[in-house]
């Protein structure tokens, strides 16, 4: 029973992370002692990671935010006092009627994310509050914009494979993807395919837990994914591994790349990607004599110059051997398309006055925030930690220390952001909410109902943005829906088929609903890219001023086995900032239990590199560029190629700590949809006693 001070309740996992596990919390005296996982979730099985097990530390957090709070000394100093939140709503209203008065309605913009991935909490109220206010519309594409859109440029569709169905898989290519720390269960349903007899194979730049648990780890430089796959196409056409029939049924334009692919021989993208012509060569037999081949494509290889045309260029594999006919093969990039839901419903785009408001790019956060003319006037944060997390962050801690910017930030706790904010509200917890989540994986809705009483004053996002809606005086209709009609508003939704039979009543009876999935089976009869079919060439690439055809193009900041740095060069080592295990983004990593367990930030650098620095392992050091300067541990390693360092996690900048790794990323946009370039970055290295060069530019 909902708020039950004892006993078991069944919830879902809000992190942003594919799996979307069910778990059964377990509460004693009204507060939750153990989370564990749901072993009646079809796909996950009660199996969850150490992230989620340790949800309770966070949920109790003895720093939680648990009222309102209002700044009373200078931005990022800490100082704030107690208030109540109808001061919090009546001083946040006013002061947007104020600056749209005076500036206009676009002076405002929300810049959020998925700090939790419940569709009513990112997507609900709070889209139908600014869209209705008429503020600035965010790009919100830091995450997978790129990758999607060169996807979507081969395939149409936002979705793969079907996970279930990759135990059938002979051959697993992981490529870009730390899935042991990231997608623990597609790692269980490979393990299945392993004990059937399937290698696993693994690309990425750095021999993170997944490449020590694969069968095969070829390292690559940086950004170079898109040669490595021209190189093994190139093998595919030379040596009559091609599935012929399937390419001539179902894609287009594959006499164009068959052209294409002869200009990259395994000797030139051994050249460029650092990976040896035998590898090259043996990699691809594996893939073109495999039965059933799986290639799961990662997030981290879209953050690059040329992120997009990374992910396209993979996508084309599966077609040139006809994996897409065997189940278990053809790949998966995400499946979040196929739980589409009616998103017109739940975020009222009818209700904007001024449909062609601007739109900013949430990357470009710290620019956007210095520009003069149509200054951004306020900023209304929730779900992210955007100084720890957007690019080039030194610029974006600027950009909220402006005095005359009115910021409220809406979080769990005083996070780096809500430092430099004018109002802090606090925010419940995914347990505290009713919320109905899907996965960009897996095939199953769930559904979130409260299992925990709301903490001190805190509000979710759909309380939050109904008060404010309301006390601006918008429609109470709207603006005061209770949140179980917006579910099933969002569920129906005729124009996806794969949601057929998803109710909101059948998810309270049995917790996950399968999608129905019986459309899939035909679904290469009806891709919805312009030609109906796999687009190996694509005119709708060329038309948008791309390559119409895969192409490598080296990154702009950096290097390849090709381009090497200059002697002397500013910033001669290619810079990565994966995710670590036990944090998500920033999120956990105020929890002292997985701090303990990271232990502190490191930079991995080859000892190459470090011999030539004169560094050793345990030394104190200062990553720097010409966006900043980061203080951290050296760990000298071969976990990757020389030239490329590595440092896992993003930690808080507390304390005056300079750990921020994001102060080195840029904030350029990629080659596709404007997505981000965190990974397109290059540093140099220094112990700590020594001093900086003079910057330069980047």
């Amino acid at each position: 029973m909902k708020y039950s001070s004892e006993g078991v309740f069944p919830a879902v996992c809000p992190l942003d992370c594919p799996d979307t596990c069910g778990l059964l919390v377990h509460k004693q005296n009204g507060n939750i002692v153990k989370v564990e996982g749901n072993p009646a979730h079809p796909v996950t099985k009660g199996a969850i990671c150490n992230k989620v097990r340790n949800m309770a530390s966070r949920v109790h957090h003895p720093e939680r935010l648990m009222h309102p709070l209002r700044r009373t000394g200078p931005k990022g100093s800490g100082a704030f006092e107690q208030i109540s939140w109808d001061e919090a709503i009546t001083e946040i209203t006013g002061r947007y009627k104020q600056l749209s008065e005076d500036y206009g309605p676009e002076s405002i913009l929300p810049y959020y994310f998925y700090g939790n991935m419940g569709m009513l909490s990112v997507g609900g109220m709070d889209r139908r509050f600014f869209n209705r206010l008429g503020a600035s519309r965010l790009d919100a594409k830091i995450c997978n914009a790129a990758g999607t859109t060169g996807w979507k440029y081969t395939m149409g569709i936002d979705g793969g494979a079907s996970p279930e169905d990759t135990v059938n898989a002979d051959l697993i290519v992981v490529w870009g993807g730390n899935i042991v720390s990231t997608n623990m269960h597609q790692v269980v349903f490979a393990e299945q395919a392993r004990k059937r007899g399937a290698k696993v194979v693994v690309i990425d730049v750095h021999r993170n837990r997944t490449a020590q648990w694969g069968d095969w780890f070829l390292p690559l430089y940086p950004g170079t994914d898109a040669a490595l796959a021209l190189g093994l196409m190139h093998i595919l056409f030379r040596d009559g591994l091609a599935d012929e029939a399937f390419l001539q049924e179902y894609t287009v334009g594959h006499e164009e790349l068959r052209e294409q692919v002869l200009g990259y021989p395994p000797e030139l993208v051994s050249e460029i990607t650092g990976v040896t012509v035998a590898d090259i060569e043996q990699l691809a037999r594996l893939y073109g004599e495999a039965k059933v081949p799986y290639i799961h494509i990662g997030n981290g290889l879209q953050h690059h110059d040329n992120g997009g045309m990374n992910v396209r260029s993979i996508a084309c594999l599966p077609a040139l051997v006809g994996a897409w006919l065997k189940p278990g093969g053809g790949a998966i990039r995400s499946n979040g398309g196929y739980s589409s839901v009616h998103s017109q419903a739940l975020a009222r785009h009818d209700l904007r006055s001024n449909p062609l408001a601007r739109s900013i790019n949430m990357n470009r956060i710290g620019e956007a925030l210095a520009q003069q003319e149509q200054p951004i006037m306020s900023l209304f944060v929730y779900g992210t930690n955007p100084l720890v997390v957007a690019p080039s962050a030194d610029k974006v801690k600027a950009g909220f220390a402006r005095e005359d910017l009115f910021t409220v930030v809406h979080d769990l706790f005083m996070t780096d952001t809500a430092m430099y904010a004018d109002i802090v509200l606090p925010a419940t917890s995914t347990f505290e909410n009713t919320d109905l989540y899907s996965s960009y994986w897996h095939h199953y809705m769930q559904l979130q109902e409260p299992v925990l009483e709301r903490q001190g004053e805190c509000k979710s996002n759909v309380e939050l943005f109904s008060l404010l809606g309301l006390a601006m005086g918008f429609d109470p209709e709207i603006f005061g829906q209770p949140e179980e009609d917006m579910i099933r508003e969002a569920l129906d939704y005729p124009d996806n088929p794969y949601l057929n039979g998803v109710t909101l009543e059948r998810l309270k009876a049995e917790r996950f609903v399968k999608l129905d999935m019986s459309p899939k089976a035909h679904f290469l009869e009806t891709l919805p890219t312009p030609s109906g079919k796999i687009e190996l060439y694509s005119k709708a690439m060329e038309l948008a001023g791309l390559p119409p055809l895969p192409v490598y193009t080296p990154v702009k900041e950096g290097y390849d086995g090709v381009r090497r740095p200059e002697q002397g060069a500013d910033y001669p080592l290619m810079f990565i900032s994966p995710p670590n295990h036990n944090f998500l983004n920033s999120t956990f990593g105020n929890v002292e239990k997985h701090q303990r367990m990271e232990k502190a930030p490191v930079l991995q650098i080859h000892p190459a590199d470090a011999a030539a620095r004169d560094i050793a392992h345990g030394d104190e050091i200062t990553v720097y560029n010409g966006r900043g300067r980061v203080e951290i541990t050296a760990m000298v390693t071969d976990k990757m190629l020389p030239g490329t360092v590595i440092s896992q996690g993003l930690w808080w900048g507390g304390k005056g700590k300079k750990q921020r790794i994001n102060v080195l990323t840029p904030d350029r946009l990629s080659d596709m949809d404007g997505g981000a370039t965190f990974f397109s970055a290059t540093v140099e290295v220094k112990k700590r006693e020594q001093p900086l060069a003079e910057p330069g530019c980047s």
